[in-house]
């Protein structure tokens, strides 16, 4: 009898442990599930993270790359202009070849003094060697100040935007005839747009008087780069 009864309580404890391991595995399986989520999600962050610090490698790289090539392009174009940049008759900024309008031209006239023809003329061969080296154009652009063109019987233009024009075609019809290749350099007009100094003063208009040259990209026309009303003019020599 007390054998009958050990029996009993064994079976009953035997049913206990297997009613406990039943309630304990799904809290087990749920855990897992859950850990499982919580590690594929840290993946997935971790993979956009990454994805966001390569993206700003590459972005950082190419800034680097395009910085060292605008430099490289600024250091080659001071060398090929050395002797007239050292001599104080142009500027170089940001690419960008400046002459005085004074240096070029008698006040509202389109008419090159010889000064500006001999300077032209010393120009030519170490640009055309540069525009050829990177299959680049020229753009001559005219710009004036901002006082109205003087009145007369002998008024050639309409205002300043046909000035700035005739005098950067008069540039670039001198470049093309001291043998720069005609499909390399084209005009553009401004106008008194875009100063680079305050038209208050006489000091600041002769610097607004002026006539830029930039080494530019080869690109096929588009409608979107027609010049607007008022805007820079573009014209072929």
């Amino acid at each position: 009898m007390h054998s009958s009864a050990t029996d009993d309580m064994a079976d009953d404890l035997s049913e206990g442990l297997s009613d406990g391991l039943e309630q304990t595995a799904p809290v087990w399986a749920v855990f897992g599930d859950l850990m499982s989520g919580v590690v594929g999600a840290f993946v997935l962050i971790l993979i956009g993270v990454l994805l966001v610090q390569m993206d700003l490698v590459n972005s950082l790289q190419s800034e680097i790359a395009k910085r060292q090539q605008e430099e490289a392009r600024r250091m080659a174009l001071e060398k090929a202009l050395a002797i007239p940049l050292q001599s104080g008759r142009v500027t170089l900024s940001n690419g960008r070849i400046g002459i005085s309008g004074s240096v070029l031209f008698d006040f509202n006239s389109d008419a090159l003094r010889p000064e500006g023809q001999q300077l032209l003329k010393s120009l030519v061969p170490p640009l055309t060697v540069y525009l050829g080296e990177r299959d680049e154009m020229l753009m001559v652009s005219g710009f004036t100040d901002d006082k109205t063109v003087v009145k007369g019987p002998n008024q050639r233009y309409a205002d300043n935007l046909e000035l700035s024009a005739q005098r950067a075609l008069t540039v670039t019809r001198t470049l093309v005839r001291e043998g720069m290749p005609r499909q390399r350099v084209f005009s553009a007009a401004f106008g008194a747009e875009q100063p680079v100094a305050s038209n208050a003063d006489e000091k600041g208009r002769a610097l607004n008087r002026r006539v830029e040259m930039a080494p530019v990209p080869r690109a096929a026309p588009t409608a979107s780069t027609a010049a607007a009303p008022g805007s820079a003019q573009t014209v072929r020599p």
